[in-house]
């Protein structure tokens, strides 16, 4: 990670317009829509969230990405699934940092290197600046090893919102 005064410096800079610019509103509609299609293959729930930056407290304290997704995870309720099988990926645009928290259930019928697998998609087109193309792919490696754990039951209620979320 970046010294505390370059990653400060880094979170300042970015902001909505880099937000904007990497997941436009044609990008969400596309996660939204590959999330959807993704949880009627399988009974996992799957949500997205996005962020700019960090508050400068919160890179003061070196709060790590890995934190900050926990946090997230915690704050959202993706825990709070029936099956307890809820995913968060969580991107921190200024850390260029792509985090995927899993609940109990994913995380102990999940091969742990498929959420290695999706982040490394994630972040290697990010760096190549093909930020739709990398998350989608990342999100149908998450959808297919979801499917092979998590078949679908005949009644698949939508837990979480499928839209992602942008901070």
């Amino acid at each position: 990670m970046r010294s505390r005064p370059a990653r400060f410096w880094a979170h300042l800079w970015n902001g909505g317009w880099q937000l904007r610019r990497a997941f436009p509103a044609a990008v969400l509609d596309a996660i939204e829509a590959r999330i959807t299609a993704g949880e009627q293959r399988h009974g996992a729930e799957l949500r997205f969230v996005v962020e700019a930056r960090l508050p400068a407290r919160a890179i003061w304290s070196r709060l790590s990405p890995r934190e900050r997704a926990s946090a997230v995870f915690a704050e959202l309720g993706v825990w709070d699934t029936a099956g307890n099988n809820g995913v968060l990926v969580h991107v921190l645009l200024a850390d260029r940092a792509v985090e995927i928290v899993a609940d109990r259930g994913a995380r102990a019928l999940v091969n742990p290197g498929v959420w290695d697998q999706a982040c490394a998609t994630m972040t290697q087109a990010f760096a190549a600046g093909a930020f739709e193309d990398g998350t989608l792919r990342a999100i149908e490696i998450l959808n297919e090893a979801l499917a092979a754990a998590f078949p679908p039951l005949p009644e698949n209620p939508d837990e979480l919102p499928n839209r992602p979320l942008v901070r």
